[in-house]
């Protein structure tokens, strides 16, 4: 992959990510999906930060599917047969979101052509 391509997938990443974010519950496979950009992109491009991008992307997929899982089951808490306690399944997705936004920046921030005066 060109570092050109590699740059503008995670540039698309990036903005999906924070435009989920708007809507953390609806807009997370929008969050999902900015992350697995981002993640193809470091992979192919061999970028760096390539391994934080990816865990982020491992990390949002797993909170994500909790997330649909126990929507999916009538949630948590309440009245529901799942205790309060299981939320921490979800913590991963926040986690991730955090660390994919940090390490997308910092891979920008790295890939960055140097200016020629």
């Amino acid at each position: 992959m060109t570092p050109s391509r590699a740059r503008f997938l995670l540039i698309a990443g990036l903005v999906l990510m924070i435009a989920g974010a708007l809507d953390p519950m609806e807009g997370s496979v929008v969050i999902l999906a900015g992350s697995a950009l981002a993640a193809i992109a470091a992979y192919f491009g061999h970028l760096p930060r390539a391994r934080a991008i990816e865990l982020a992307f491992v990390l949002i997929t797993v909170g994500v599917a909790a997330l649909f899982g126990f929507s999916a089951v009538g949630g948590i808490g309440g009245t529901s047969k799942y205790s309060m306690w299981w939320v921490l399944t979800m913590v991963p997705y926040p986690i991730g979101w955090i660390v994919g936004l940090a390490a997308t920046i910092s891979a920008l921030r790295a890939s960055r052509k140097p200016v020629t005066a």
